[in-house]
């Protein structure tokens, strides 16, 4: 790292940070998958005779907490995490493909 270029540290700094807020939200899914599992089958196996467990008490942390989630993932990732940058022109050559591969021409 000792010989890059002030432009190319700029780029290897733009690089991590985006790298860290990958990370960030990965381990902020883990989280949320965790917490939740614990949460939901807590709920599950503490229900009295006569409680139901399809409620929407039962799945509300994980509602709310998936919304943040969502919105967490569009400010790492952003509108492309979706469709991906270019995605119709990928799409259109994929099926392209497939119809020159097809056996039933």
């Amino acid at each position: 790292m000792e010989n890059l270029t002030q432009l190319e540290q700029q780029r290897y700094e733009r690089a991590s940070q985006r790298v860290k807020k990958i990370a960030g939200f990965y381990r902020h899914l883990l989280v949320y998958i965790l917490v939740n599992l614990f949460l939901i089958s807590l709920k599950y196996f503490n229900l009295d005779k006569g409680d139901q467990f399809f409620e929407f008490s039962t799945f509300s942390t994980a509602f709310f907490w998936g919304i943040g989630l969502a919105f967490h993932a569009l400010g790492v990732f952003g509108t492309s995490a979706f469709l991906g940058n270019n995605w119709e022109e990928r799409k259109i050559r994929e099926i392209m493909d497939k119809e020159k591969n097809s056996k039933w021409e």
